[in-house]
């Protein structure tokens, strides 16, 4: 990755010093646009940009003492560049509030209008709605349940295709991806550490009944455009992971199964969503639904030894299965301030697992933001009341302050 931002470093080197030996060259700054230079008379693009965000945040689990949290919740910094005449962008971000910073990095090919062409890392087609949506554009301070039960940054790596139509005043948008199936880095450490189990092929289809939302308001899950007339989203994934070793099919060699004759044997994990999106005239409804199921578990075993046969509901304590469902509503005034509610709940395929990675799960949580200038800076409040069962109650709460430079 060293390599990787080095590259990208010295290609923006080589981009200021083309912009200060030619006068048909500007460059400008703008809160929440970055450092943007333009060359040759726009055809070449070239940014660099960013975002951070401090939070202060509390947990209390029944009636223990109540837990606080003072840290950097996101800190992105991004890069990213177009070539007009050769139809080509790239993009690389990174968080370096994680371990493992790299995020994004891709690059996308347009041959015609519409039609995207893209390689490299990025936010899988086949999540659910709030999960395509980036992390400085959230409704709240923290993802659903929905998004956090079945995803963890959403990223994979593959090939990715995406038609924009405008059908007769109808939006269609389908994506295609083939990707890795182990998530973001896959190819692991070292030459030592490579994948495990096959490809994961994914597919979405959105449609807009009443045409497309307003220029970048597709962005967001909240109204900040104020669509003046009613504006609809409604969307359908489905992924197929051949050989999944991680819980949510982000990660490889979290686990392994054995066959008969003792090789690795890994089941192949399935997912679908589906979702629809409303907008008008500031107010937004978001209604998600998840489910996630494995199969090809015929002649598994736990242990290389092939004594302990897998009993059909324990695939549950390696995977996440079952069903979710995500409601969220929101009103954003004009003048920046913003209310929004959310109710999530998870539900696992095998309710009488206690060990099974999706736990019996529900959050009711209320959100209030003000932004100042739109979306690059602004105050956002969350607190959420969530449920585990069995009398197993957490209160949470959250302050952050988002500047996107």
């Amino acid at each position: 990755m060293k390599k990787l931002l080095l590259y990208f470093y010295i290609l923006g080197l080589i981009s200021i010093s083309a912009f200060e030996s030619n006068a048909q060259n500007n460059a400008s700054f703008e809160l929440g646009n970055g450092l943007n230079f333009s060359l040759n008379d726009s055809a070449y693009q070239f940014k660099i940009g960013g975002m951070i965000q401090p939070s202060v945040s509390i947990e209390k689990m029944n009636s223990t003492k109540p837990d606080y949290f003072y840290n950097v919740k996101r800190s992105y910094f991004n890069i990213s560049g177009r070539a007009l005449k050769e139809k080509v962008n790239f993009f690389l971000q990174t968080d370096f509030s994680q371990s493992a910073p790299l995020l994004d990095a891709w690059v996308n090919y347009t041959p015609i209008d519409g039609l995207d062409i893209t390689f490299g890392q990025k936010q899988s087609v086949a999540n659910n709605r709030e999960m395509l949506i980036m992390e400085d554009k959230l409704q709240f301070a923290d993802r659903s349940l929905l998004s956090t039960g079945f995803s963890r940054t959403g990223r994979e790596f593959g090939v990715f295709v995406s038609q924009k139509i405008d059908f007769k005043k109808i939006g269609i948008v389908p994506q295609l991806s083939v990707t890795s199936g182990d998530g973001r880095n896959s190819f692991g450490i070292d030459s030592r550490d490579t994948d495990k189990g096959g490809l994961k092929y994914s597919g979405r289809i959105d449609v807009y009944p009443l045409g497309f939302f307003s220029k970048g308001n597709d962005d967001f899950i909240a109204d900040l455009a104020h669509e003046k007339n009613l504006k609809m989203l409604i969307g359908g994934a489905a992924s197929y992971n051949t050989g999944a070793s991680n819980a949510v099919g982000e990660g490889h060699g979290d686990f392994q199964l054995f066959d008969v004759n003792t090789s690795a044997k890994y089941p192949d994990y399935r997912k679908f969503y589906g979702d629809i999106l409303i907008k008008y005239q500031g107010f937004s409804l978001l209604g998600e639904f998840a489910m996630a199921s494995a199969t090809s578990l015929d002649g598994s075993y736990t242990t290389a030894a092939t004594t302990s046969p897998l009993i059909p509901t324990q695939i549950s304590e390696y995977l996440a299965l079952g069903t979710a469902y995500n409601a969220q509503f929101g009103y954003v005034a004009k003048n920046g301030f913003a209310l929004d509610f959310r109710y999530s709940e998870l539900i696992p395929e095998f309710t009488n697992n206690t060990n099974s990675v999706l736990k019996k799960t529900t959050e009711k949580t209320v959100g209030f933001s003000k932004y100042f200038k739109q979306n690059n800076l602004k105050l956002q409040t969350s607190f959420s009341s969530i449920n585990y069962g069995d009398d197993i109650n957490k209160l949470a709460g959250s302050v952050i302050v988002q500047l996107i430079f």
